[in-house]
């Protein structure tokens, strides 16, 4: 399943606006493009409420039928409703995926909501190597929580930059668990917060709006290597 991307045309139940709809690709181990394939005879959803695990689908790549979890492809009207469109052959994404044996280059996803966020960085997990990325089981003190295996991540969609007790906290849920632990903020990081992690040894990553993360100290520099 999965291959290129097909357009589809949409009209929002809510307003009737009329949309066309291009499903997001992602790129597979081997370098193919693969996109989860919709589902003709069903009509899309109205999500109201949001729950982790519907959020994500296993998809195989036409290419070398490996699976990979990938976000379920969603629109948003500019009314404010948001359809999630039926998806065909596929199944909920399982919590451990086996590791891509190589690495191609990142392909990112343009940030427009919080949710976009923390899809980007729950990519970037997957794109380095983590396989297993879940939201974590305790909430952080800001932000969204990730967890992997032996990596806990926290997501901040907020337009606050980041302070040293935030770094702190993370660093210390860590440290409980045993995992190691990577910072991602949209809004960057104030001077006390870079200087408590450089000291802990956190790395930081920027999100930028193209939905590439961003290293900026030395600890993220060499989690991204």
């Amino acid at each position: 399943m999965g291959g290129m991307s097909e357009s589809v045309p949409l009209r929002c139940p809510a307003c009737g606006r009329a949309h066309r709809f291009a499903v997001p690709s992602y790129p597979c181990a081997c370098g193919a493009p693969v996109a989860p394939p919709l589902d003709p005879r069903a009509l899309p959803a109205t999500v109201t409420h949001r729950s982790w695990e519907e959020e994500w689908v296993t998809v195989h790549c036409a290419a070398c039928d490996r699976p990979s979890a990938w976000p379920r492809p969603e629109l948003g009207c500019p009314c404010g409703t948001v359809l999630r469109l039926p998806v065909a052959g596929v199944r909920d994404a399982p919590g451990d995926i086996p590791p891509r044996p190589v690495r191609p280059a990142f392909r990112p996803v343009t940030i427009r909501t919080a949710r976009d966020a923390v899809t980007a960085a729950a990519l970037y997990l997957r794109w380095l190597g983590h396989r297993d990325v879940r939201r974590a089981d305790r909430r952080p003190s800001s932000g969204i929580g990730l967890a992997a295996r032996g990596v806990l991540a926290q997501v901040d969609p907020t337009v606050r930059p980041a302070d040293a007790r935030d770094v702190e906290c993370l660093w210390l849920t860590a440290t409980t668990e045993s995992a190691a632990c990577v910072y991602f903020s949209l809004a960057g990081y104030g001077d006390e917060a870079r200087a408590r992690a450089d000291a802990l040894g956190v790395p930081l990553f920027v999100l930028d709006l193209t939905g590439t993360p961003q290293p900026v100290n030395e600890p993220a520099e060499a989690f991204a290597a």
